[in-house]
């Protein structure tokens, strides 16, 4: 599974404004997953693989879909667990910007940036550095912060 290749779904799905995407388009990433992995097999699998890569083409609802079973197969406390939470909180504040809601965003991007935080002492996770996610969390806020500035005008 390690040398699948990730494609993307066929559009970025956003709630309430364009159709949910069937199971079928998850399940590989999901069956990547399986509860007792240890962290190399969860790096090398297609689910943690293809979130990062889902966030930064602007498929944020998707990354949350493949992203939650990797959070859900890491021990509880684990840095790793908190790093992927955070993550997953990435991917919602960037969809709530996406979705104009900046207020919103605004409120994710809290919460992600506390849970980065929490992995301070550890320059990347899963083979992920954390400094591209925080830029990416950087750059939310700034936007969000602009939109929510130019809707109240």
């Amino acid at each position: 599974m390690a040398g699948a290749e990730i494609s993307l779904p066929p559009h970025a799905h956003q709630p309430g404004r364009n159709p949910r995407h069937g199971e079928e388009v998850f399940a590989a990433a999901h069956a990547s997953v399986r509860p007792g992995m240890d962290l190399a097999a969860l790096e090398a699998s297609l689910a943690w693989r293809s979130g990062w890569l889902f966030i930064t083409k602007g498929y944020f609802w998707e990354a949350h879909e493949v992203l939650e079973p990797v959070w859900l197969a890491l021990p509880p406390n684990a840095p790793e667990r908190r790093f992927v939470q955070g993550l997953i909180q990435t991917a919602n504040a960037a969809l709530k910007l996406a979705m104009v809601q900046p207020r919103a965003a605004l409120r994710i991007v809290d919460i992600a940036e506390a849970l980065l935080a929490e992995c301070a002492s550890h320059p990347a996770l899963l083979g992920l550095p954390r400094r591209p996610v925080e830029d990416y969390l950087s750059s939310i806020r700034h936007d969000s912060a602009e939109m929510a500035r130019k809707l109240a005008l």
